[in-house]
């Protein structure tokens, strides 16, 4: 029977490829449509039981952990599995895929999570697209108007030897960008940011010695009468980034509504119809954790940003 309509308790065992995941990660996934406010209720509520004890959300599955289920009726179902299927699909496309992990070219305003008024992002979306997959789960995240490449792990084991390049340092990934005014040739960005929210919840990051160590390189690929084109290496990942240090130092990114210029990205708008954040993640270079393979994956500029390139006057 269906996750979404069934109507009695069931247990579930945890084997290796939920061990260590978080009880609300593994009921999002394994419930499929489900909201997660009724997903987060029925955990409080102690109708969801690891062992026989209540749980709160935070707890991580262990290995032959016993999930008690409770019944879910057919009315929490938000969303027609086929719907999904049909919009991810015409939205995202796969770069590379094994056993262990998948790279999607994620386009620009798609969230990769639910959540802030998100139902549903490209995660909840995949694992209602891709059912029998048992596991997925995003190894980094990239903001909802960045476009470019996205790892999502398909076993655990991939995730955590992921994550451990990932705080090494081991990984290259490399962005382009647009901003505002003439950048050097080459420079490093080496500026502490700290994270907050404000009163919508919404995240704010701003330079800050109190913050956590960001570093930034850039290298300008080519001048324009109306900016620079640059590409962007990440040496740390911290949100927004490469948008806060690139603003922070005099030069903002194209269509940036929450950092940038507004009368510049409204004249960009005007002249040459850009009509989002010019941010795409174009380059990932990693050595496999499994199979020790160097994994090298590259995603071009979509139409939209290469049209906006091919208005503007190159200096000579």
């Amino acid at each position: 029977m269906h996750a979404l309509s069934k109507k009695s308790v069931e247990m579930k065992i945890a084997d290796d490829s939920v061990e260590g995941q978080r009880i609300d990660n593994f009921l999002i996934n394994y419930l499929k449509g489900v909201p997660k406010s009724h997903i987060y209720r029925i955990i409080r509520s102690g109708e969801v039981r690891v062992n026989s004890k209540r749980i709160d959300q935070t707890y991580r599955l262990e290995l032959n952990d016993q999930i008690r289920i409770p019944p879910i009726s057919s009315k929490e179902k938000t969303v027609l599995k086929h719907n999904i299927k049909t919009n991810i699909s015409s939205k995202i496309s796969i770069v590379y895929e094994d056993d262990f992990a998948l790279v999607v070219n994620k386009p620009s305003g798609l969230a990769v999570h639910g959540g802030s008024g998100i139902n549903m992002g490209l995660i909840e979306s995949l694992r209602i697209d891709k059912p029998d997959y048992k596991f997925l789960e995003l190894v980094h995240r990239l903001d909802r108007d960045t476009s470019g490449l996205l790892i999502i792990a398909k076993k655990r084991s991939f995730l955590t030897k992921m994550h451990e390049i990932i705080r090494a340092g081991k990984i290259t990934k490399n962005y382009l960008t647009f901003v505002k005014g003439f950048t050097k040739n080459q420079q490093t960005i080496k500026l502490s940011l700290l994270k907050s929210e404000n009163s919508h919840g919404e995240r704010q990051v701003k330079v800050n010695n109190a913050g956590q160590q960001a570093i930034t390189k850039t290298e300008t690929i080519k001048h324009y009468n109306e900016g620079s084109f640059l590409k962007v290496n990440l040496i740390t990942g911290r949100t927004h980034q490469i948008r806060v240090h690139l603003s922070h130092t005099g030069h903002p990114l194209a269509g940036d509504d929450k950092y940038g210029d507004f009368s510049w990205n409204r004249e960009l708008y005007q002249r040459f119809a850009l009509k989002r954040l010019f941010l795409h993640a174009a380059l990932l270079e990693f050595t496999h954790p499994i199979s020790n393979e160097r994994i090298v994956l590259e995603a071009p500029l979509s139409k939209e940003l290469n049209d906006f390139l091919q208005q503007l006057t190159v200096l000579s």
